[in-house]
């Protein structure tokens, strides 16, 4: 937490700098107006505990101004003169409280720490509501043994102050993990902050991750805290993270050790204490054999990793999976009926289907389907076409499936033997064939190479 000590008093500020700063604050320090207002326009001055009068202006109208550039930090005013007219005029202009002088050290850090903690309290307000929704909805009872690899993992690491990387394909749930592992940790007060890396324009990332004063870029007319110091003494998520730029992955590295700030534009440093999450779907390792990740950023995020399942290896999860989302589903959206029932033919379907979207699609498929529903019941032709298409119940004829097997065997089946025509109707020719089913074409591939491993197609059409 920074703390900037405005008075034209070197001996005060002294005092002042020296109390704050042996009771945990980062203090910084002005001898007047104008190098406080430039010191203010980094944006990252949490309060500022600033006197009236001063050679070249007042504290009063330093308020006014700052108030003007956009800038909310929290304004301590301190002024010799204890009348109800000064401190009104400077709570009017902006300042969240005042204090008389001769200061006393106990009321400063006393006044400092509400205001910090308001100020804190704001942050994390508009944190959260950008966030994921209750944690009670993200509970879940893990049976696939991966999984419960996964969980003692979570539990081993959280307590500790190690970054970690979690891998996995997109949808396995790789935010839900970061989160948990926060929400173990000594740090769940504070704030959770997920960013995407990928989502952010390339000519920003170091704005965004860092902060920049006002001026530093075209368009930047006011000064911005970055998310590292955002996520002050919380955690900070990246997700993709194998998207940053050469560049960034450079300054990330040297934040990461060094536990230091410095806002786009400025030249002073802050220091944060910010844990750091990273995920991505990328194969990091092939990458930095190809350069184009750096190593010594990989082994300091990879110091934990912890490896997310797909789920069609975690089949032990599904059926429950399913009613968990569906009964959050029906939580969000109010509709005060409850969780839809499913009948056997369409969840024996959503048990067959492979995934390849993991959690992600899964819940789209169910939200979908939970929408569409009568009498708040899931039938068959309430879920998407991609996934009825391979199912005998989901043909014309309506005719019921052989009874010697499993349906997802037969469904497997079923579908091999129909990609199997196509593709000799076609002589072979796999984009057309991808075309003519409907599905991509890796989806084709990826589909060839399964029905190649449970031998249900010969492997001249899966080459």
């Amino acid at each position: 937490m920074l703390v900037l000590v405005i008075d034209d008093e070197p001996a005060i500020r002294q005092v002042l700098c020296a109390m704050l700063g042996r009771n945990g604050y980062d203090v910084d320090q002005a001898s007047n107006v104008a190098e406080a207002g430039a010191r203010l326009a980094a944006g990252d001055v949490d309060v500022a505990l600033c006197d009236i009068k001063m050679p070249d202006g007042n504290g009063i109208d330093l308020v006014r101004s700052t108030r003007a550039a956009g800038l909310d930090t929290p304004f301590l005013i301190m002024t010799a003169f204890a009348s109800v007219e000064t401190a009104v005029e400077a709570l009017r202009a902006g300042a969240s409280d005042y204090i008389t002088k001769p200061v006393r050290g106990e009321e400063v850090l006393h006044r400092v720490a509400q205001l910090a903690a308001m100020r804190g309290l704001r942050e994390e307000n508009r944190v959260l509501r950008r966030a994921v929704g209750d944690q009670t909805e993200r509970l879940f009872r893990f049976e696939a043994p991966a999984m419960r690899i996964m969980e003692r993992m979570i539990s081993k690491v959280a307590p500790t102050e190690s970054t970690v990387l979690i891998t996995g394909e997109s949808g396995t749930g790789k935010s839900a993990a970061a989160r948990a592992i926060h929400e173990a940790s000594s740090r769940r007060d504070a704030i959770f902050l997920p960013v995407n890396c990928s989502a952010i324009p390339e000519q920003l990332l170091e704005a965004e991750l860092f902060g920049h004063v006002k001026g530093a870029f075209t368009g930047a007319d006011r000064a911005r805290k970055g998310l590292f110091v955002e996520a002050d003494r919380g955690t900070l998520f990246l997700d993709e993270i194998g998207e940053l730029p050469l560049h960034m992955q450079t300054k990330l590295l040297h934040v990461i050790e060094d536990r230091m700030v410095r806002a786009l534009g400025s030249d002073t440093s802050r220091r944060v204490d910010t844990r750091v999450i990273a995920a991505t779907n990328r194969d990091l390792a092939a990458m930095v054999r190809e350069g184009r990740f750096r190593e010594d950023l990989y082994f300091r995020l990879g110091m934990f990793e912890i490896h997310m399942p797909p789920l069609r290896n975690r089949v032990e999860d599904l059926a429950g999976l399913i009613r968990f989302l569906l009964k959050r589903l029906a939580l969000r959206n109010a509709s005060g009926s409850g969780a839809p029932d499913i009948d056997p033919a369409a969840e024996e379907v959503l048990l067959s289907y492979n995934w390849p979207g993991n959690v992600r699609e899964l819940e789209n498929v169910l939200n979908r389907a939970h929408i569409l529903a009568d009498a708040n019941r899931i039938l068959l032709h309430d879920l998407p076409a991609e996934i009825t298409r391979i199912s005998p119940r989901a043909s014309a004829s309506g005719t019921a499936i052989a009874t010697d097997g499993y349906l997802r065997d037969q469904l497997r089946a079923m579908e091999a033997r129909l990609v199997q025509r196509v593709l000799d109707e076609l002589g072979g020719d796999r984009r057309e064939a991808a075309q003519k089913l409907g599905i991509g074409l890796s989806s084709l591939y990826r589909k060839l190479e399964e029905f190649e491993r449970l031998g249900l197609v010969a492997k001249a059409a899966a080459d």
